[in-house]
């Protein structure tokens, strides 16, 4: 929205041109959704505890957890007022890829919403039933890809670009849309069910969210892109407004979700961060890269699986208790260890995963 305003105003004073260059929206959309989350999010936790909208916390898990019963929650809402605004405010509006990317987040964030409000507000524990909770996933999900599948203007942008390999890459076709589903589902509920710590989910997807940005720019300027050999997608650069914002409102939700957390994402939060990632990540061609970075995402969400197959098979647990990060925390690691070691975890894959655009 303001780039149109600083493009009318360059008619007046050159000064203006500074705003078209995407380095500098991206650096002001970081800015933006950060101060927003900022000034928005005491003001929210104050609503939020005057209506009683507090996690519920299992009495079989860690009794350390029993201390963060009432702690408000949906304060995933947070981040996504930070995003929508930061990214209408900097991004070329007439970009396809960030009108795809914000409404699948904003759609997958509504599913989220609706299930919270169900266990928080109307205190159903069972929240939005899962076969329709995993409906609505579906419905969006496939929509999304649907869009992304029908508005390729390339091959290169339905190809599946294999990574730390030189121009290696596979023509799906119609398939792009089940992978792309796949994708975008499922780091969506990975994500939520890495959301169980303070902090743990929200600094892995700021650190991923970053590295993104820096493969959607490399992927949208032509020089940059053939010199590192990937494919070059003239669109995909606006995205790095939109994955900026996500840093920044990221950040901002991190000044209240450290421990001791003030408020939680909750599922309106996880479920729509996941989708973000998941569907940025397709946009950009980099879906097996995000698998990389995101293997926190990954482990947790293995470790369930592993977990409730062990368990219908053989009647036994393989971990004390899933997702990982709990299990760690009945083993006796105190809460900030297993938290801080998550992130380590995640930088160090984030730059493993960055490797691919020079290794190949």
């Amino acid at each position: 929205m303001l780039l149109y305003l600083t493009e009318w105003l360059a008619d007046f004073y050159s000064g203006f041109n500074v705003f078209r260059y995407l380095t500098l929206r991206a650096i002001l959309g970081v800015m933006t959704a950060l101060v927003i989350a900022l000034v928005v999010g005491r003001p929210m936790i104050r609503h939020l505890r005057n209506f009683n909208i507090g996690q519920t916390v299992r009495d079989d898990g860690p009794q350390s957890h029993l201390s963060k019963s009432g702690t408000p929650t949906m304060g995933g809402a947070l981040i996504l007022v930070a995003v929508a605004i930061s990214t209408v405010l900097w991004a070329d509006l007439s970009n396809r890829y960030v009108w795809i990317v914000l409404l699948t987040t904003l759609a997958f964030g509504a599913i989220g919403w609706v299930d919270d409000y169900k266990k928080l507000v109307q205190r159903d524990p069972r929240g939005l039933i899962a076969r329709w909770k995993y409906f609505w996933q579906t419905l969006v999900g496939i929509a999304a890809a649907v869009a992304l599948y029908v508005t390729a203007q390339a091959p290169a942008e339905t190809a599946l670009l294999i990574p730390y390999a030189k121009n290696l890459t596979l023509q799906l076709g119609p398939w792009f849309i089940v992978l792309t589903y796949f994708v975008i589902v499922g780091s969506s509920n990975a994500v939520n069910l890495t959301d169980g710590l303070d902090g743990l989910a929200i600094m892995p997807t700021v650190l991923v969210a970053g590295a993104l940005a820096v493969l959607v720019y490399a992927a949208g300027n032509a020089q940059i892109a053939n010199y590192l050999l990937i494919p070059h997608l003239p669109e995909v650069g606006e995205l790095i407004v939109f994955c900026a914002a996500l840093v920044g409102a990221g950040l901002g939700f991190l000044w209240f979700n450290a421990y001791p957390a003030q408020v939680f994402m909750g599922d309106v939060g996880a479920l729509a961060l996941g989708a973000a990632l998941g569907v940025v990540a397709v946009a950009v061609r980099q879906e097996l890269v995000l698998f990389i970075m995101g293997g926190v995402f990954v482990m947790e969400t293995v470790s369930v699986m592993m977990q409730v197959i062990s368990f219908k098979l053989t009647g036994k647990r393989i971990f004390r208790m899933a997702p990982l990060h709990h299990h760690f925390e009945l083993k006796g690691w105190p809460e900030p260890r297993v938290i801080v070691r998550f992130w380590i975890i995640t930088v160090v894959l984030v730059l493993i995963g960055l490797a691919s655009l020079k290794i190949r």
